[in-house]
């Protein structure tokens, strides 16, 4: 593919006609083919080589989480638009004749759910910030996880690069300012060495989330200001505009504020982590490396496939 006319159209279709990804019907909803999945494999076993001198505990939270634990974070007071909540049938045996009929005759059927206590994680860490904090205050030299989980985000896209359900990698450092800065440093320089170890292009530039609302652009400014947030961007479906495929943040003590985050003496703890978008990563390399992994460059493969 021409990197001087490839965009998300053309490379989404390339995955598809090589059956690498399956359509869904659902824009940002895939099939993954195996050779896909080995990829992403292959990655995390990097990612695991080389976060294991850092001894992280390992945790692996389900694509749900609890809707009072999304609604004590925060999270639909910034991104109220990406949120997604589990919706049920509850109704008895005349609700359920009416539900049929509805569907029969073309209706919205989904009147008939109702919210349930579950909610779609949005990212991986969202529900370790209250786990950590139930176990009551955290030792003086902070506490370090690795976390993997399915994550959704409503913002159907026809950018493969943007789906809807997609696994994230993080690492994620609670404890002092100075102790999860120094965290955060050290993995802008080991992400960006791993991403140039796989032979892709790729920069390192301050960046914001998607706050919503006028009041979100103030705080997505003043985040860029405070360099709160870093992303590592490769050219994934644009040159032009290139995909953020690991990200890097830090986010002071709001954590610690909202969960009660504390140190023995009732100081409250700062946070940073490390996110790893990984169908991202896998979109990059096929991208730019082409749809046949056994063509790929000695050297990536080598650094993929050596264990």
């Amino acid at each position: 593919m021409d990197a001087k006319t490839f965009d998300a159209k053309s490379l989404l279709d390339t995955l598809f006609d090589k059956s690498i990804l399956f359509r869904t019907g659902v824009d940002g909803l895939y099939g993954r083919s195996g050779v896909f999945e080995e990829v992403i494999e292959r990655f995390e076993r990097l990612v695991t080589r080389i976060g294991a001198p850092d001894k992280a505990t390992r945790i692996h939270f389900p694509p749900g989480m609890s809707r009072a634990t999304l609604e004590g974070s925060g999270y639909m007071k910034s991104f109220p638009q990406l949120a997604g909540c589990v919706h049920s049938f509850m109704g008895g045996e005349r609700e359920h004749a009416q539900l049929l009929g509805m569907m029969a005759a073309g209706e919205d059927w989904t009147e008939l759910q109702q919210a349930t206590n579950v909610v779609l994680t949005p990212a991986a860490c969202y529900p370790l910030y209250p786990t950590v904090a139930a176990r009551g205050p955290v030792p003086d030299d902070g506490v370090l996880f690795e976390l993997s989980s399915y994550c959704f985000r409503h913002e159907p896209s026809k950018d493969p690069a943007r789906m809807q359900l997609f696994r994230m990698r993080e690492f994620v450092r609670i404890g002092t300012a100075e102790q999860v800065c120094a965290f955060r440093e050290s993995w802008l320089e080991r992400g960006k060495a791993m991403i140039e170890s796989l032979d892709l292009p790729c920069e390192v530039d301050l960046a914001n989330d998607p706050f919503f609302g006028r009041g979100g652009k103030m705080m997505a400014n003043n985040q860029r200001d405070e360099g709160l947030k870093f992303e590592l961007l490769i050219p994934v479906t644009s040159i032009e505009k290139p995909t953020a495929c690991l990200s890097f943040n830090y986010h002071r003590d709001h954590f610690g504020q909202t969960w009660g985050l504390k140190f023995a003496d009732g100081s409250l703890c700062h946070s940073a982590c490390v996110g790893f978008g990984l169908e991202r990563v896998a979109l990059a390399l096929f991208r730019h490396h082409g749809p046949d992994v056994e063509a790929w460059p000695a050297s990536v493969r080598e650094t993929l496939w050596s264990n």
